[in-house]
C-alpha cells in the first residue's frame, strides 16, 4: 500500500524495482541480517495522533544512555571533551551552516577565508608549513599520506607501526589495496630497523598511540630520513598543547582526527581530519588548500590553490581522488582553538594528563590490576585485568558509568580520562570498580 506521503504509484514503484532487478520491495533489505530486523508493528495505539505518538516517542528515547546520563571513560579514537558553549551559534549561521563549495571566490569570500584561518591555526598547532582545507577523518587522512608517499618517493612499500589505531590501519590497507602496495607491520623499533634494510615509502607512527603511550617521535623523525624515507605521524591534537609538536622534529607528514577539538562525540561522527605537511611536499598534498592574495585594488582576497587532486589536473599526475572536506567541523575546530588559546590548550592537555595517570595509579593499587604496555601516557591507557573486563564494564554500567574499552583481542581495558573528568568522579569511578572486583573476584 503506498504510504501517503510518499507520492510514487504502484506501476512507478515496480518499474523502480524492475530497472535495478527486483521483484519485490522486501529484497531491497536481503541484506539485512534477519535477527536484526523489527518484525511487528511499533507499541502504538492505531488511533494515535502526533502529540501522543511524540510523546511515546521521547519516553523511548530517554531510556537511551549518553554521556550526560553516565560518566564515560570510553575513548579509542572518540573522546567526551568539552565543547564549549560558543561554538554552536558561530556555526549554525547561516554563511557557515549552508555553504557548500567555495568554487566561486568573487562569492565565497568568508568561506575561503574562514579555511584560510582554520589551515593557519592547524600549521601553529602542528609546527608545520602547510595545511589542507581538512579531511572526513583521521583514518582517511592517514590514508592520504601513505598515498602520497608512495607517489613522492616512487616506492610501492611502506611500514606502519602496529600500536597505530587498528581502523586506521584497516582504512590504509583498503585504500592501498588496488595498487598492491606492500604493508609492513613494524611491533617496535627494533623490528623497524630490520624493516629498514629495504626501500620504503614512509614510516607511519601514532602518538600518543592506539593503547594510550606517547612514542618517540624525535627518534623516528631521525630514522626515516637517515633511510631515505618520509615520516607520518597520527596525532591527538589535544596533546599538542603540552608535548613538542612533531614539525619541531622535522616531520614530512602530520595527520590526526580533529574531534577532539570541538567536535561533539557524534555517535563517531561526521568529524574532520587534519593533514599537514612540509613545504617540499606541498604541491602534492591531497584535497583543497586556500590561499591569500590581493585583487587589482590591493585588498585581501582568498582562492583556492596548488590543487593536486584529479578534479583540476591531469589525473595520472594527480596525487588523491578526494573531492571535499569536511569545512564546517573544521570550523569548529578553528574556533576551539582561538576560544582556548595557547594556555588553555595547555590547561586541557596538563589536566588530561595528570587526571590520566592518577586513575591508572589508583587502579594499579587495588591489585586487580596491572599495568599492559610500559611507558608514558597522555589521557589514556591500557589495563590488564584480574576480573573479567565485560563482567567489569557490564556492572559499572549499572551504576552511572561507561567503563573503558575491552579489547578482546589482547584483553586489555583501555580507559581514557579527560578534562571532563573530576577528581571526585574519578574516586566514585575507583571506589565502584574495587567494590565489584572484591565481590566478584
Amino acid at each position: 500500500m503506498p504510504h501517503k506521503y510518499i507520492p510514487n504509484q504502484e506501476s512507478e514503484r515496480k518499474t523502480m524495482l524492475d530497472k535495478i532487478g527486483l521483484n519485490s520491495e522486501d529484497e531491497l533489505f536481503s541484506c539485512i541480517p534477519e535477527g536484526v530486523k523489527f518484525k511487528r508493528e511499533l507499541a502504538l495505539e492505531k488511533k494515535s495522533n502526533e502529540i501522543e505518538v511524540t510523546k511515546r516517542l521521547k519516553h523511548l528515547a530517554s531510556e537511551n544512555v549518553d554521556t550526560c546520563t553516565h560518566i564515560s571513560f570510553i575513548g579509542a579514537g572518540v573522546y567526551d571533551h568539552h565543547v564549549p558553549s560558543v561554538i554552536d551559534p558561530i556555526v549554525s549561521r547561516s554563511e557557515f551552516y549552508t555553504s557548500y563549495t567555495p568554487y566561486q571566490p568573487e562569492i565565497s569570500q568568508g568561506t575561503l577565508q574562514s579555511i584560510f584561518e582554520y589551515q593557519t591555526a592547524i600549521c601553529n598547532l602542528t609546527n608545520m608549513d602547510i595545511s589542507n582545507a581538512s579531511m572526513y577523518d583521521g583514518a582517511s587522512a592517514l590514508y592520504e599520506a601513505c598515498s602520497l608517499s608512495i607517489s613522492h618517493k616512487k616506492i610501492n612499500r611502506i611500514i606502519l607501526f602496529s600500536s597505530i589505531h587498528p581502523e586506521y590501519i584497516e582504512v590504509v590497507k583498503t585504500g592501498l589495496a588496488p595498487h598492491k602496495t606492500r604493508i609492513e607491520l613494524a611491533f617496535d623499533m627494533d623490528s623497524l630497523l630490520s624493516l629498514l634494510s629495504e626501500p620504503c615509502a614512509c614510516i607511519a607512527l601514532q602518538s600518543p598511540d592506539f593503547y594510550g603511550n606517547i612514542q618517540d617521535i624525535e627518534r623516528l623523525t631521525k630514522l626515516a630520513k637517515e633511510h631515505g624515507c618520509l615520516s607520518i605521524f597520527s596525532v591527538d591534537p589535544i596533546s599538542l598543547g603540552l608535548l613538542e609538536p612533531p614539525g619541531s622534529y622535522g616531520a614530512d607528514i602530520v595527520v590526526g582526527d580533529g574531534q577532539p577539538l570541538g567536535c561533539y562525540m557524534n555517535l563517531g561522527g561526521p568529524h574532520f581530519g587534519f593533514f599537514c605537511t612540509s613545504k617540499d611536499l606541498m604541491r602534492k598534498i591531497p584535497g583543497r588548500i586556500v590561499g591569500k592574495t590581493t585583487d587589482i585594488d590591493g585588498k585581501d582576497g582568498y582562492v583556492l590553490t596548488l590543487q593536486a587532486r584529479e578534479q583540476h589536473i591531469r589525473r595520472e599526475k594527480a596525487s588523491s581522488n578526494i573531492c571535499s572536506n569536511h569545512s564546517l567541523c573544521a570550523l569548529r575546530g578553528l574556533i576551539y582553538l582561538s576560544v582556548v588559546g595557547r594556555e588553555g590548550l595547555f590547561q586541557i592537555a596538563s589536566d588530561c594528563a595528570a587526571k590520566a595517570q592518577y586513575l591508572k595509579e589508583a587502579l594499579i593499587h587495588t591489585g586487580f590490576f596491572e599495568e599492559a604496555r610500559k611507558g608514558p601516557i597522555f589521557k589514556e591507557f591500557a589495563l590488564k585485568s584480574k576480573l573479567d573486563i565485560s563482567l567489569l564494564n557490564d556492572k559499572l554500567f549499572n551504576r552511572g558509568f561507561i567503563g573503558g574499552l575491552h579489547l578482546k583481542k589482547e584483553d586489555y581495558w583501555l580507559l581514557a580520562v579527560t578534562e571532563k573528568r573530576t577528581y571526585k568522579e574519578l574516586d566514585d569511578f575507583i571506589g565502584e570498580v574495587e567494590r565489584i572486583c572484591k565481590e566478584n573476584h
